[in-house]
């Protein structure tokens, strides 16, 4: 019997609990027996003792060490870079706040095979999680929701099939070896945010689909809001804006102007310009009606 390796991926910091949760669900996966799993996990400079726990706990998992500054896309490239080397059948992206199912992980790999069955050979598939209190659905696949705009999205709902989308979120996603030899590594462009609908967006470009599988396959919290500091006007907003994790405002996060900038350029066509200037419209509203003294400060950077 051929024996199917896959690699796992993770990026943690200072969330040595959450990190240990998800390491447990991934080692309880019901898999069959030629599965072998390697994980490779990127310890961004946490203070509480994540890499001594997990090493203590998981002696078999590859550990590596950032500065402190790769955030999610950057720490998430060096498990990528690493685990590229053993050149594994599978990689599967899985955030450190993700529980997954017993059944996840046969799950995606089940629908891997069956979608290469119907010809669909280099197909990437998501899966989707949910609140752990109100089952509602937090990741996993999105749709193009506008005719005009190309980077409105909705989360799509899993249904007891296999569903294709747009892009995925990165929070539990499996990627064939086909896939990952055409479309590469995670773009370097790319600090925190977005470098995983990017991912899905080129992986398509260049004749891959890509999918959610049925059900949910887990658990995970939306991203909780954290403190936050007010701007008070445009100045101050561009620099909080300019920082890896950009700058909330009201329902949306305004994503650092240099990375959004690449992602439309890459993905908008020749409207791109007025992609990447779209989102800021508001920031700048926001700063004309601040000077008049009409709005209180709304925007938020965290």
């Amino acid at each position: 019997m051929n024996r199917t390796n896959i690699a796992v991926l993770l990026t943690c910091f200072n969330r040595k609990q959450k990190t240990l949760a998800c390491l447990e669900a991934l080692f309880n996966q019901a898999l069959p027996a030629n599965v072998d799993i390697s994980t490779y996990i990127v310890d961004d400079a946490s203070t509480d003792g994540t890499s001594e726990a997990v090493h203590q706990a998981y002696p078999q998992v590859k550990i590596f060490h950032g500065d402190g500054n790769l955030f999610w896309n950057g720490g998430m490239r060096f498990a990528f870079t690493e685990a590229m080397k053993d050149d594994p059948d599978y990689y599967l992206w899985l955030n450190d706040d993700t529980i997954m199912y017993p059944e996840a992980l046969k799950t995606l790999l089940t629908t891997s095979n069956q979608l290469a069955q119907k010809g669909e050979t280099k197909a990437i598939v998501s899966g989707s999680t949910c609140d752990p209190q109100t089952g509602k659905t937090t990741y996993g696949g999105v749709v193009r929701d506008h005719p005009i705009l190309p980077f409105r999205y909705r989360l799509l709902e899993p249904t007891q099939e296999a569903l294709l989308c747009s892009t995925i979120h990165g929070n539990c996603v499996l990627l064939p070896r086909n896939v990952v030899q055409l479309v590469g590594n995670l773009n370097p462009a790319f600090v925190h945010y977005i470098g995983d609908w990017d991912y899905g967006l080129r992986a398509r470009q260049k004749g891959c689909t890509v999918w959610i599988a049925p059900g949910h396959l887990g658990t995970c919290s939306l991203n909780p809001q954290v403190t936050k500091t007010a701007a008070k006007n445009l100045s101050e907003g561009l620099d909080k804006m300019n920082t890896p994790k950009g700058l909330s405002f009201k329902d949306a996060t305004l994503q650092p102007p240099g990375e959004w900038k690449v992602f439309t350029q890459q993905h908008g066509g020749w409207l791109w310009p007025i992609y990447w200037l779209l989102p800021y419209r508001r920031l700048v509203w926001f700063s004309v009606l601040s000077k008049l003294g009409l709005t209180k400060n709304t925007t938020q950077g965290e």
